[in-house]
């Protein structure tokens, strides 16, 4: 992984895991303090800076992953391709391509904003509450996927109808709704009025 200031900050040399910190931030996504990541998401939750990235193979189809079973927060449910949180001073651009990189092996192309989207879902599962400034991305992936197991159980393509269909049989993040409503515009852009999506 690149060093930048953001990541050397979150990095450890003595070889324990460092505590990830989370940038909170008010009602506007202007940041205002920074929170340990686990502490941010326990009940009622703080506002905190996040992203979500959709990206699309040549054919319009929408990367899903279904998240790692070992994960602490909603393990073995389908999400968007990629969704993460920018360490504090880190921007929200480098953040995401950082995770799709580590996560899924691969440089997502033409990742372009997608607009923001606030939001606050409890997981009941957990008791964790994701409470997020969400900064919205939407690109293309046009390499062959290298999962990271740690991080990514599946992963699968799907039309916007295939995912009507797995959205109503399987399980899937809490977020994952409000994030693709709030990226659609951006989503049918990239991929054209005949994608449905």
């Amino acid at each position: 992984m690149p060093t930048t200031p953001a990541t050397a900050a979150n990095s450890s040399s003595n070889g324990t895991a460092p505590s990830i910190m989370l940038e909170l931030v008010d009602e506007n996504g202007t940041t205002i303090g920074t929170a340990e990541k686990l502490a941010a998401h326990q009940a009622p939750g703080q506002l905190h800076r996040a992203f979500s990235v959709f990206l699309f193979d040549e054919e319009g189809r929408l990367l899903l992953q279904r998240r790692a079973l070992g994960k602490y927060h909603s393990p073995g449910v389908w999400s968007n391709t990629c969704c993460g949180h920018p360490y504090p001073g880190e921007a929200p651009f480098a953040a995401a391509a950082r995770r799709v990189h580590e996560e899924l092996g691969v440089s997502p192309s033409l990742l372009a904003e997608a607009g923001t989207v606030r939001y606050n879902h409890p997981d009941p599962a957990s008791g964790l509450v994701e409470q997020e400034y969400n900064h919205l991305f939407v690109g293309m992936v046009q390499a062959p996927l290298r999962p990271d197991p740690a991080e990514v159980e599946e992963t699968a393509f799907v039309t916007a109808r295939e995912l009507t269909e797995r959205h109503a049989a399987d399980p899937f993040s809490a977020w994952f709704m409000t994030v693709l409503d709030a990226a659609r515009p951006a989503i049918k852009e990239l991929t054209g009025e005949t994608g449905g999506w």
